[in-house]
């Protein structure tokens, strides 16, 4: 990784992921940052409110949040989904 510091990684994932929200919350749901683990790259995120239970939501996950994620921050290595 990097020499960016766990906050400035965070503000720019955090970044990402209001422009991927709008889409989101369109629909009623939404996605929570939980953890970053800079030593691995490994981001973990929430699906909430409709997405919970969705049958489009590992779709959702993996290619629409971690892909971008992972496209726009090569840093990032992983994206899971936590409950």
């Amino acid at each position: 990784m990097s020499e960016q510091t766990k906050e400035e990684f965070i503000k720019e994932i955090e970044k990402i992921l209001d422009t991927l929200r709008e889409g989101l919350i369109a629909h009623s749901g939404d996605v929570e940052l939980v953890d970053v683990d800079l030593e691995t790259g490994k981001v973990s995120v929430r699906l909430k409110g409709a997405c919970v239970g969705c049958p489009m939501a590992d779709l959702t996950l993996k290619a629409c949040i971690g892909e971008t994620l992972m496209q726009l921050i090569p840093e990032i290595s992983e994206v899971v989904g936590v409950e």
